[in-house]
């Protein structure tokens, strides 16, 4: 599972036990981390260089947290105001490479 907030960007896996959250920033890590009172893994030789290990629990109760919690109006300026351009200018990116998904009679 991809999933962006507006704390970060994190990928989450099995481990065939728990769930290994990972992140190619460790700041996008630092929220899970906290408060799931774990220490960051770095891993340099792997594809994302950091990583977490959660229960399934623990990381359904964080997303819903992270869900309950929204109070912006528009995610995009959300996250230039939370994590700055620089994470941002990426995050467009990927907004704007997923309308290749978009289905062809969706607009007018």
């Amino acid at each position: 599972m991809w999933l962006f907030t507006n704390t970060g960007f994190v990928s989450a896996v099995s481990n065939g036990k728990d769930l290994m959250v990972r992140a190619r920033d460790r700041e996008s890590l630092e929220p899970i981390a906290e408060s799931a009172q774990t220490e960051i893994v770095s891993t340099p030789q792997n594809d994302y260089p950091y990583r977490v290990i959660v229960s399934h629990e623990f990381f359904a109760k964080w997303v819903a947290h992270m869900a309950t919690n929204i109070t912006y109006k528009n995610f995009k300026s959300e996250v230039a105001a939370t994590r700055g351009y620089d994470f941002a200018h990426p995050l467009m990116k990927v907004w704007s490479a997923m309308h290749e998904v978009e289905d062809v009679g969706a607009r007018p």
